[in-house]
C-alpha cells in the first residue's frame, strides 16, 4: 500500500513511516521541511496523489485558544486534497478521554478535529492514545522549582511513543473503522506516583507534593484519561525509563 504520512518527520510520524516501510508498504513522510504546508495547502495535492491511505499526525504549535483554528484549517485542507485524490482511508491520532476534558483548549481542539473527520467525505479511523511516556518530563517541569514538584493525583496510563506508532501503522493498513480505536499503556499510575518514580530513577531528590490545582492536568476530573478496555501496549513505564 501507498501511505502518505503528513507530519511524518515528528516523534510519532517518523516511527510510523519506519514501521510501515519495514512491513513492505510505501510510506512517504510529508511535512513543512518537505514542502507541505497544511495551513496554506501548499503541496497537499501532490503529497496525497496516488495514496491509498493518509495518516495525519500534524499538531498545533500551541495548546491554547489558537489550537482550534489550526485543526479546522488543516483538516479542511487535508480532507479536500484527500477527496480530490481519491484516498480511501484517512487516519488521525487523538487522545483517550479527549471529549471528557472540556476545560482544556487543546482537548476541545482535538475534539473538533475528530468531528471534522467524522463529518467529512473520506472513510476514516481515529486512534486515541493515552499520555506519552516521552512527555512525562515536560509535565513535571511545568510545576517544579528547586526543591519541589507539585502534581495532581490524576490517574494516567502512560504509553511509549514506539507503541503508539506501531498501533497507528497497523490501523493505517487495515480497512477504515469509521470509528475509534483506543490504545493505552499496560499500567495505571496517579501523576504524583509517576513523578516520584521518574525522579527516583534520575537520582533527583526533589519532593513530589500532591496539589490538585497544579498544571494542565488539574483540569482533568476522575480517571477519564485511562481506559482499562483499550488495546494494551507491551511497554511498561519502569522498563521504558531503564
Amino acid at each position: 500500500m501507498k501511505i502518505a504520512v503528513i507530519g511524518g518527520t515528528g516523534l510519532i510520524g517518523s516511527q510510523v513511516v519506519r514501521d510501515l516501510n519495514a512491513a513492505g508498504h510505501q510510506a512517504v513522510p510529508h511535512s513543512q521541511s518537505t514542502g507541505v504546508d497544511v495551513l496554506t495547502g501548499q503541496g497537499l495535492d501532490e503529497a496525497v496523489a496516488g495514496a491509498d491511505t493518509v495518516v495525519n499526525l500534524t499538531n498545533s504549535p500551541t495548546f491554547d485558544e489558537a489550537s482550534p483554528a489550526f485543526f479546522r484549517t488543516s483538516m479542511d485542507n487535508l480532507l479536500a486534497a484527500a477527496q480530490k485524490g481519491g484516498v480511501g482511508h484517512f487516519v488521525i491520532l487523538s487522545i483517550v478521554g479527549v471529549d471528557q476534558v472540556p476545560d482544556l483548549d487543546y482537548y476541545r481542539a482535538k475534539v473538533l478535529q475528530e468531528q471534522i473527520l467524522t463529518a467529512g467525505p473520506v472513510p476514516y479511523s481515529i486512534v486515541r492514545a493515552t499520555q506519552f511516556m516521552e512527555f512525562i518530563d515536560s509535565v513535571l517541569s511545568w510545576t517544579a522549582d528547586d526543591t519541589t514538584v507539585r502534581l495532581p493525583a490524576t490517574p494516567i496510563q502512560p504509553i511509549a511513543a514506539a507503541d503508539v506508532a506501531a498501533a497507528v501503522a497497523r490501523v493505517a493498513v487495515e480497512g477504515p473503522l469509521n470509528g475509534i480505536h483506543n490504545i493505552a499503556g499496560p499500567d495505571i499510575y496517579t501523576l504524583d506516583e509517576l513523578g516520584r518514580i521518574t525522579l527516583s530513577h534520575k537520582g533527583d531528590n526533589r519532593t513530589v507534593v500532591v496539589d490538585p490545582t497544579a498544571g494542565m492536568f488539574a483540569a482533568v476530573h476522575g480517571d477519564v484519561l485511562t481506559d482499562k478496555g483499550a488495546q494494551l501496549a507491551p511497554t511498561h513505564y519502569t522498563d521504558w525509563l531503564s
